[in-house]
């Protein structure tokens, strides 16, 4: 497990999965979250029992959709079926929520005294989208008061897109444009961190950590779509103490 770098270590709990140990095997060796990649459901169950001796209590998941809706966990929202969303904010206590990743941003967001939290998949669409302003709307706390976490995601490096990325991003923030560099072969390469932070920063939201991974190049840590095509799922977590 990776605990997050940020000073909010004793304030709320959060974690971001490797694909170390596990019980998965094939492409999806380790710890493989994720049911709708083609593992089987045995092992992924396993992998969801292991995970749980890290947590208080059983999490909140979604079903992704590369969207911009977020979901508020109170006492009425059932576990199941998964909400198909791409964020969850909350402010029940010991209560995980959990987003997956294969490359995709995952972001964690608490205020300073861990009253509020949200897990936020921040893939280049939701990005786009507005999924973080949208998860920071349902803040009661100012996005002053915030602090956020950028867990595990492709490289700077690796993160190859056509123009027609780079032109949304662009038309979202024309500040966008300072995120990629030109290549050679009329690609660019996007930091899916700088442009994360970017918006954060933004929207008013000045203390953000992490950020140092690339799920990519870092082949024994994390599962990675991009590099490998079939493979597994990362969760990063967060929760009120």
């Amino acid at each position: 497990m990776l605990l997050p770098n940020w000073p909010m270590q004793h304030v709320v709990g959060g974690l971001s999965t490797t694909r170390a140990y596990g019980c998965s095997n094939g492409p999806f060796t380790g710890l493989n979250l994720a049911y709708h990649v083609g593992d089987s459901a045995v092992d992924v169950d396993a992998n969801h029992h292991q995970l749980l001796n890290y947590l208080p209590c059983p999490a909140h998941w979604l079903t992704q959709v590369h969207g911009a809706e977020v979901v508020e966990v109170n006492c009425e929202q059932p576990m199941y079926p998964w909400p198909k969303a791409d964020a969850l904010y909350t402010r029940l206590r010991q209560q995980p929520l959990a987003i997956m990743t294969a490359d995709c941003l995952p972001i964690l967001v608490c205020d300073q005294q861990g009253l509020e939290v949200a897990a936020i998949h921040a893939g280049w669409k939701p990005l786009v989208k507005g999924i973080i302003g949208n998860t920071l709307g349902i803040f009661q706390s100012s996005p002053k008061q915030l602090v956020a976490w950028l867990g595990p995601a492709i490289g700077a490096q690796q993160f190859e897109v056509g123009g027609e990325v780079k032109s949304q991003f662009c038309d979202f923030h024309k500040a966008h444009t300072n995120d990629f560099i030109e290549q050679g072969n009329g690609k660019y390469l996007g930091d899916i961190y700088a442009i994360a932070r970017r918006q954060l920063n933004l929207l008013g939201v000045g203390q953000v950590f992490g950020g140092e991974y690339c799920t990519v190049s870092q082949r024994e840590l994390f599962f990675s779509y991009r590099r490998d095509g079939q493979t597994g799922r990362m969760a990063s977590l967060i929760w009120r103490n």
